[in-house]
């Protein structure tokens, strides 16, 4: 835990008003985002937040500082998220095989050539469109891998700060991202072949 943390969690566990609004300042705009990666759905996104402040605030005088404070947040925010989907299982959980990644006897994978996007177009709305097409892809994918994605590569935890808030060991974390972006860049892949 950083220095920065440590003085926000004291200042919280002491109920000072005005770190309460630093929280939300650092942390509330990422939770939310986070939400609604995972859930899909606006108001249910909504609902974990105010899951997870409660949740946090709840059980703020008992962290210990054993994690970051980050990846123990986000395991909160995660935690309900879970508890969302088994009260509405709002999607069904889709299975992603590592199989139709995995290279042929010609040495390419089993799906067709990745097509190189690295030039995307200026224009506002292509690059609208390839957002669009990005979220798609995420949001496609299934919980456990969405959410490895969305906690590395969107909201940076490390590593090992994402296994903390999973519930993983680092190794199932690297293996879930790793599947997570095979899939989306394949689907980035079909995405601008159509658009070629």
């Amino acid at each position: 835990m950083n220095e920065a943390e440590r003085k926000l969690l004291e200042e919280l566990k002491a109920g000072r008003e005005d770190a309460f609004d630093a929280f939300l300042n650092l942390y509330g705009a990422r939770l939310h985002r986070f939400a609604s990666r995972m859930c899909r759905d606006s108001e249910d996104a909504k609902d974990v937040v105010q899951e997870a402040l409660i949740a946090v605030f709840k059980s703020l005088k008992s962290f210990r500082g054993e994690s970051t404070f980050r990846a123990w947040l986000f395991r909160i925010a995660a935690n309900a998220c879970l508890k969302m989907r088994r009260k509405s299982q709002f999607e069904p959980e889709d299975k992603l095989s590592l199989d139709q990644f995995m290279p042929t006897a010609q040495g390419s994978a089993n799906k067709p050539e990745i097509a190189d996007w690295s030039q995307a177009p200026d224009e506002l709305f292509l690059r609208e469109e390839l957002r669009t097409a990005v979220e798609k892809a995420i949001g496609e994918l299934p919980k456990k891998y969405r959410i490895v994605l969305v906690l590395r590569d969107i909201e940076q935890l490390s590593t090992d700060e994402t296994a903390e808030a999973l519930g993983l060991s680092p190794e199932a974390v690297k293996s879930r991202l790793h599947r997570a972006r095979l899939y989306v860049r394949e689907q980035l892949s079909q995405y601008w072949q159509t658009e070629a």
